[in-house]
Order: C-alpha cells, then sequence, then structure tokens
C-alpha cells in the first residue's frame, strides 16, 4: 500500500489537481497543511484528502517526518502541491509498490514558471528522491531538504511535471524567503572576497554559461542574474544575522 503526502500552505490555486493527480497512484492521500488562510483545507477534503495541520515553522525536513508519523502504508511518495505525476511515471510507481523492492526510487522533475517550460540554466529539470518505504528513511534540512537513508537509489521511468512559478513577484518571494531560512539556519563564517563576490559571480556562470541559461534567451539570463542575487543575498543576511 502507498500514501502520497502533499505539503501545502494556501494552494487553494493548485490542491485539487495536485491531490487528483496523487489519485493515479494511490487512493490515500493526506494533505499536511501549514496554516493556510484561504480553502485549501476545504478543497483538499472536498475530493477525498485527509488533511492534518502542523504550524509552519520555516522548516521543511520537519514538515515532511511529520507526515511519516502519520502514514500506515509500506510505502510514502511525496508530491508538492504545484506538481503533477505523468502516465509514465505513474506506471512506474504502482508497478515498484506492487513488487515491495526497498530502495530509494528518484524521479525526474521537469520545471515550467511564468508560462512555459524551461530546458536549461537555472529552471532546467533536475531530479528528486520521493518515493521510499516509510519507516526506512527520513529528511534533513530546513530548506532544499533531501532524504536521508542506508538503502540504494535507483532512477524510475517518468517524470514530474513541476509549474513552479506563476509569475516574476512569486519568484523574488520565494527566493527571499528561502534565503532567510538558509541564513538563520547556518553557522558559517562569510568571507567577504569568496562569499560576497566570487559565489555570486560563478552562480551566474554556471547558469548562464555551464547549464546553458543563454539558451532561454532573456529570460536565461534574468533568472541566471537573480540567481547570483539569490547567492549574494545568502550570505549577506548570515553576516547581518
Amino acid at each position: 500500500m502507498l500514501t502520497v503526502v502533499i505539503l501545502a500552505k494556501n494552494e487553494e490555486l493548485n490542491i485539487v489537481e495536485a491531490i487528483e493527480s496523487a489519485k493515479k497512484v494511490s487512493s490515500k492521500v493526506l494533505v499536511i497543511d501549514s496554516g493556510s488562510e484561504d480553502s485549501t483545507v476545504l478543497l483538499a477534503e472536498s475530493v477525498g484528502a485527509k488533511v492534518i495541520s502542523r504550524e509552519w515553522d520555516n522548516n521543511f525536513a520537519a514538515q515532511r517526518n511529520f507526515a511519516l508519523e502519520h502514514v500506515d502504508t509500506k510505502w510514502i511518495f511525496y508530491l508538492d502541491a504545484d506538481e503533477r505525476i505523468n502516465d509514465e511515471l505513474a506506471k512506474s510507481i504502482k508497478k515498484l509498490v506492487r513488487e515491495d523492492k526497498d530502495a530509494l526510487y528518484e524521479i525526474e522533475r521537469r520545471n515550467s514558471a511564468f508560462g512555459r517550460e524551461f530546458k536549461y540554466g537555472v529552471l532546467s529539470s533536475d531530479t528528486v528522491k520521493r518515493l521510499f518505504p516509510t519507516q526506512k528513511a527520513i529528511w534533513q534540512g530546513k530548506v532544499h531538504e533531501s532524504v536521508v537513508t542506508d538503502l540504494p537509489t535507483i532512477m524510475i521511468d517518468g517524470y514530474i511535471q513541476h509549474y513552479t512559478y506563476r509569475d516574476f513577484d512569486q519568484y523574488i518571494s520565494k527566493m527571499n524567503t528561502y534565503s532567510s531560512i538558509w541564513a538563520r539556519d547556518s553557522h558559517k563564517k562569510v568571507s567577504l572576497l569568496k562569499d560576497t563576490i566570487f559565489r555570486p559571480a560563478f552562480a551566474f556562470f554556471k547558469m548562464y554559461i555551464l547549464k546553458l541559461g543563454f539558451l532561454e534567451g532573456w529570460l536565461g539570463f534574468i533568472l541566471a542574474v537573480n540567481y547570483s542575487v539569490y547567492t549574494l543575498n545568502k550570505y549577506a543576511k548570515l553576516k547581518m544575522k
């Protein structure tokens, strides 16, 4: 048996479609709500999901680990509210759950933002580890969290479509939130030369040149610049805390 977990806060625009996508692989859908002030909870319950609330404390890993405590199935799969499971991935997940081979399963994620899909640069496709036996892994990291387990990692067929930023305001807001969480949680010593000059410069070079962000046109350039600024802001906030 498999439970799909969806983390949500103020996701009334996404939650119904996310739950319907989750039902491609399981009838058991658990929404961990982080204090929504819109109709997220009512909408989730109206389409058959179970909803449990946990106050948001700027810790993504804590939210995901909280879900582990409330899942009673052998397998767990995490889907964010702005993500959708494609048909090939749905078949892969159902097959793996039937076969019941313990492993940490990794999945390609394709990113869409501002009404278009990206192939290069900051929003190029990545991979996420989301499917594993409930009792054999935990999460760590307040932001950009990761799975900790002794299980082998196996890539599976199919992909998640990630509808990330609706507009540029949302993008800037999220980058500001992520840099603040990172800075509060970090105890590194800040080097003016290394961390506020070289790191931001390399961040731009990596996203625009090495990851071919220039192939995305003007948006590729803007996103690379903002990724550089995000990198600078992380260390500036850390220095000033």
